[in-house]
């Protein structure tokens, strides 16, 4: 008979205005595997946090039985976050202080010399460094011990904050979201490296949005939904007896006119040639070639730290080396460093990125974030008109998002800021729309909606479009041009 690891019996987990309606049950025996399941704000990380003792809640208890056992415990009422370690997102804010930063510090060599290396931040926690380079090795970060922490990708970061997490030998890891922001190689690299930290004796619980993201060494599911449980059991008799709910049809969504279309009299909007990507002494991609015309429509492929983040960084004005080395690029028909200020481009393009959502630390309302749209501002200092905030209010009712337009955007899921950062890049209808892995952490629903939104988009036929995803299934139906990286 297995032991028990964890016993949640009869607990409302509560937080802020958050409250589960009804109570949460269910047992984690040593040696299983379970996964928690449910869309968007069904609260999978609010349960995972009071787990972790971060948050109280209300009535029940919960029976951490492994602690009993454990040696040289100084206390009774030691938080069990001691010993099990959430693995998500906001982990990011460990490695170093990003609320003091912005995002286009990750470009600039003489902004980021203050940042920790990679090595640096694992020497904190291995034992020695045989241990450090082992954990690299399986996690493909070997190349990049020597790189500075903000210069990484996300799917780089994704890959450290693991590697920092099984270094601290936990006794169990909450995984939220673990396979986002990843390709296809680290995403199987990922889910061997899952069975062997359990074959180690480390219990593991995931946080999943999607029934396809349910990682493989699964063996139990709690299914939530609406801070509800609606299933606790078997893997097997999950997928016997539920699904994933079917995306219902849409509501039409009117996008405000602009006109930015005619902002520029030149059939190209942006033309590369001859294009370094580098950081430092170190080369991604030499010679790079890119044109994007008025109407096309393209998809960015390449594995993480092929230096797609950073080519998108060119267009964006965001990144001071498109000018600083005097690189050969165009935007929207005048040569890049030629006098043209940052927001004469921004203006003209919608963008949101998993960089963008890690720098976005603006105490706003969630209805400000959207409204900021409009102004390429991170935060809302001017006041919008009458149609600018009837638009807002209207993209917040179509993602059924209207209740949290008051609310703090740091304090609403990971999920729900992906899908408000989205709306806010395509708020003003902008000549081209660039969206870097947009579907980070959104379910079925959530995805279903913002893909008529980029179909309705891209349908305009002097609109441009750059997509990136490592999901081919996720490219947008009227994507018709593919620039890959290697």
């Amino acid at each position: 008979m297995q032991n028990l690891f964890i016993g949640v019996n009869d607990i409302i987990p509560v937080v802020s205005e958050t409250i589960f309606k009804s109570p949460i049950n269910f047992e984690i025996k040593e040696g299983q595997c379970w996964t928690v399941y449910g869309p968007n704000g069904s609260g999978k990380t609010l349960l995972a946090e009071v787990l972790c003792g971060r948050h109280k809640f209300k009535g029940g208890d919960i029976d951490y039985n492994f602690m009993k056992s454990i040696e040289g415990r100084t206390s009774e009422y030691e938080y069990p976050r001691k010993y099990i370690h959430l693995v998500g997102f906001q982990s990011t804010y460990g490695l170093s202080d990003f609320r003091e930063s912005f995002y286009q510090q990750r470009f600039n060599s003489q902004e980021i010399d203050y940042y920790p290396t990679v090595e640096e931040i694992l020497l904190r926690v291995a034992a020695d460094k045989v241990e450090l380079e082992n954990v690299a090795e399986i996690l493909k970060l070997k190349e990049l011990l020597d790189r500075k922490l903000i210069s990484l990708s996300s799917g780089q970061l994704r890959r450290l904050i693991i590697a920092k997490a099984l270094l601290d030998k936990p006794k169990m890891m909450i995984f939220d979201n673990p396979y986002i922001g990843l390709d296809v190689e680290t995403r199987e690299v990922l889910s061997d490296l899952f069975v062997n930290i359990l074959k180690s004796g480390t219990q593991i619980l995931f946080l999943i949005p999607t029934v396809r993201d349910i990682p493989p060494c699964t063996t139990h599911v709690l299914y939530l939904e609406d801070c509800r449980q609606v299933y606790a059991g078997d893997i097997d008799n999950f997928k016997k007896n539920y699904s994933e709910p079917a995306a219902s049809n849409p509501k039409n969504y009117e996008f405000v006119e602009n006109d930015v279309s005619t902002m520029t009299d030149t059939d190209f909007l942006v033309e590369m040639k001859d294009i370094d990507i580098r950081f430092g002494d170190h080369f991604i991609q030499k010679g790079l070639e890119w044109q994007i015309k008025k109407g096309q429509k393209w998809a960015l492929l390449g594995p993480n730290g092929a230096g797609k983040s950073t080519l998108l960084s060119y267009i964006f004005a965001d990144n001071p080396q498109a000018y600083r080395y005097r690189k050969n690029i165009s935007l929207f028909g005048k040569q890049r460093g030629t006098g043209e200020s940052i927001w004469d481009i921004k203006k003209r393009i919608g963008f949101t990125s998993s960089e963008m959502h890690l720098y976005y630390r603006e105490n706003a309302s969630c209805l400000a974030v959207v409204e900021s749209g409009f102004f390429d501002s991170v935060g809302l200092f001017r006041k919008c008109n009458e149609q600018q905030e009837k638009a807002a209010v209207a993209l917040l009712e179509y993602f059924g998002l209207q209740h949290l337009a008051e609310k703090s955007f740091l304090k609403v899921s990971s999920g729900e800021q992906r899908l408000l950062l989205f709306a806010r890049s395509i708020i003003k209808n902008p000549l081209l729309l660039i969206l870097d892995e947009p579907f980070h952490g959104l379910d079925v629903e959530n995805k279903r909606l913002c893909m008529n939104l980029i179909d309705n988009f891209a349908q305009e036929k002097d609109k441009a479009l750059i997509f990136v995803t490592h999901y081919k299934e996720e490219i947008p139906p009227r994507v018709e041009y593919i620039k890959r990286l290697s």
